[in-house]
């Protein structure tokens, strides 16, 4: 008997005026899993994590989240599903108003009302977690480098100990040594947490590091899945491109005709 799946996408589509950008994804990703999707820019990965977590509505199709349907759920419901998420924001996303403790309380203090007290607290130790000592807390964003600011992100992310975590290109602007640090804490602390993952990159080290498993996007379809060790033999042509960063291939092809 197989267990339900944290997440499953069914023939999911969504389209922008004529522009369709998910044509039939399907997805299944088992509890305490990490899947990557990776492909390139504009090929529906962002639009693929808004429809799941319901900031967009797909046209069609079916999303289960722990075995509820999140397309038909109410307000309450999904304020309730919501609660199992954390997310790492592409370019971190955190508020310069608010002080780096308070960034990673955020969802703390005004998603579960806990008191600033206790938020103080455990923000100081998942910042501990990910490398950053207390008094980085009492910083602004705006005086942390890039790699800092990622890692408030991920320290915001594994604050309310979620379920499910969406890593959205967590290494863009970084350099390569300091994203591998990120990619390790990432590891690390989806292991700690036993949390089921999805992410979206174009960095295929990145992918390599953190990923059970990976899937291609491509016009809006899985175009291959399967264990991140079987990715260099996919047989798939338009895999194999976009691993290798090749400018020469049916991508390229395909650019071309547009």
């Amino acid at each position: 008997m197989t267990s339900t799946p944290m997440i499953e996408l069914s023939d999911v589509q969504k389209s922008f005026g004529s522009k369709t950008v998910l044509n039939g994804v399907d997805l299944s990703i088992p509890k305490g899993q990490s899947l990557v999707i990776i492909g390139g820019s504009g090929t529906g990965k962002s639009v693929t994590l808004k429809c799941i977590l319901g900031l967009l509505k797909p046209d069609s199709g079916v999303i289960t989240v722990d075995g509820q349907d999140a397309t038909k759920l109410g307000s309450r419901d999904r304020k309730a599903l919501l609660q199992k998420f954390g997310m790492l924001f592409q370019g971190a996303a955190l508020f310069d108003s608010l002080p780096v403790w308070q960034n990673v309380a955020f969802g703390l203090i005004q998603g579960q009302g806990m008191n600033k007290k206790d938020a103080r607290e455990i923000a100081t130790e998942k910042l501990r977690r990910v490398g950053l000592s207390p008094d980085v807390g009492l910083l602004s964003p705006s005086e942390l480098s890039g790699g800092m600011q990622k890692r408030v992100g991920l320290a915001r992310a594994i604050a309310a100990e979620p379920e499910i975590i969406f890593f959205d290109e967590p290494t863009t602007g970084l350099d390569p040594i300091m994203a591998d640090v990120i990619n390790d804490l990432i590891v690390e602390c989806v292991q700690d947490l036993g949390a089921t993952t999805l992410s979206i990159t174009h960095d295929m080290a990145s992918a390599r590091k953190i990923a059970d498993r990976i899937a291609m996007l491509y016009q809006g379809k899985i175009i291959w899945e399967g264990p991140k060790a079987d990715i260099d033999r996919s047989g798939n042509d338009y895999v194999t491109q976009f691993i290798s960063g090749s400018a020469t291939g049916p991508i390229q092809m395909e650019l071309l005709k547009n």
